[in-house]
């Protein structure tokens, strides 16, 4: 897993990120965000990652 910046373009992907829940109501947006995530864990693969992301993502002091 990794916890370093890897993007080419941080700031064009938040931006393109916030975009895309413009006009949503939240009940579309949470939608949006589940199924990124899916389609990110499906991209990955590897289920140690997956749950090495999810305990990352879950440990509030990072």
């Amino acid at each position: 897993m990794k916890t370093t910046a890897n993007f080419q373009d941080a700031d064009g992907f938040y931006e393109l990120l916030i975009d895309a829940h413009v006009d949503m109501s939240p009940e579309q947006s949470e939608l949006l965000n589940t199924r990124l995530i899916l389609i990110l864990a499906n991209h990955i693969g590897d289920s140690a990652v997956l749950r090495e992301c999810i305990e990352a993502a879950k440990d509030l002091s990072i």
